[in-house]
């Protein structure tokens, strides 16, 4: 069965660190573009940053850039999220998901319907 598993979110002071990744499972990720999403109770899911297939490009929403970073690993099928400087506002379910892609230098994190696998999801917290 294809799917993204993702690792454990947890709970974070504010100002720490924490790193999510996502691997793919019964699929490679050569041919898929990543975005992260994340939702917060009450407001609907918000895509936050996406990454190419090569890595070649990398886009960031405006609250996030500077502090997070996406990156992946083809050769293990895995994809990751590096978050600094966490904010409580950071609070949220965390989603990778991938999409189907053979341009070098494209991804996107809209339009959330378009993704083929959704990653099941982990919870962040921010908080002293």
């Amino acid at each position: 069965q294809a799917q993204l598993v993702q690792s454990e979110g947890g709970l974070v002071q504010p100002g720490g660190s924490l790193r999510l990744s996502c691997t793919a499972s019964g699929f490679t990720l050569d041919y898929y573009s990543i975005a992260w999403f994340r939702q917060a109770p009450g407001q609907e899911r918000e895509g936050i940053a996406c990454i190419s297939i090569r890595s070649k490009t990398k886009k960031y929403v405006d609250s996030v850039q500077g502090r997070f970073t996406v990156s992946r690993a083809n050769a293990k099928n895995m994809t990751y999220l590096q978050m600094n400087n966490l904010k409580p506002e950071d609070t949220a379910t965390y989603y990778c998901a991938a999409r189907s892609s053979h341009i070098v230098g494209w991804c996107v994190f809209e339009n959330a319907f378009e993704f083929n696998y959704w990653g099941q999801g982990a919870q962040v917290t921010v908080s002293s």
